[in-house]
């Protein structure tokens, strides 16, 4: 007798991840890096004086989002929507920190770049055509409430990240602000998508168990 019995879906397999973490967290590391790098050479040294640190980082910071752009293109992959709001933003509020000689523009940057994220998600998921889904559906395979709830809670943890970063640079230093991108931000971001696992594991396999085939039920009610 010919066993029909399909081999079982590990279930404990993490699905593969979505998305290049160094392309989201490189250029935040080289900001800091290159701020604190900076910030220790002496004052009034001309373009290299400690004060001229915000500059420095908010230069490279721009061009290391381009650089993952440009990657990502090279690659022959598709623009994610969200690194083309962060591109564009980046571009525009680092180029006038630059002209202007003003950091005001530097610390506006995460907060309208969250808040944009946070919109997009949430609009597209108004309109039926949820972000969140077409970001990670190669990565993840759930029914489309369980979409829904992912896309929502990335919407509020940035809305949070948006206010935090508003907190921050209008009731510390800058030092505090530069810094915080690498241990709190990134710390905060990285909690939130190990909360967020549990979620994905459950309704991805979920949805992999309703659609097994129908020869393996088949043998499961003849045995």
């Amino acid at each position: 007798m010919t066993d029909t019995t399909a081999p079982a879906t590990p279930k404990n397999k993490i699905p593969k991840g979505a998305g290049n973490v160094w392309t989201d967290i490189g250029p935040v590391l080289l900001f800091v890096v290159v701020y604190n790098v900076v910030r220790r050479f002496p004052e009034n040294n001309g373009i290299l004086s400690k004060e001229n640190a915000i500059y420095w980082a908010t230069g490279v910071f721009m061009a290391s989002v381009a650089a993952a752009i440009g990657w990502t293109l090279y690659k022959g992959r598709k623009l994610p929507p969200m690194l083309i709001i962060t591109g564009v933003v980046v571009m525009v509020f680092g180029g006038l920190t630059l002209y202007l000689q003003d950091p005001k523009f530097a610390y506006y940057k995460p907060t309208i770049i969250n808040t944009l994220f946070c919109v997009t998600i949430v609009g597209s998921i108004a309109i039926g055509r949820n972000i969140w889904k077409t970001a990670f559906s190669h990565a993840f395979n759930m029914p489309d409430k369980a979409w829904t709830v992912f896309g929502l809670r990335w919407a509020a943890f940035y809305a949070v990240l948006a206010v935090l970063n508003e907190i921050i640079w209008r009731n510390t230093s800058e030092d505090f602000w530069s810094n915080s991108k690498l241990f709190l931000s990134i710390p905060l971001a990285i909690v939130f998508m190990l909360i967020n696992l549990p979620f994905l594991m459950k309704h991805n396999i979920e949805e992999r168990e309703e659609a097994a085939p129908p020869a393996e039920k088949k043998a499961e009610d003849a045995a």
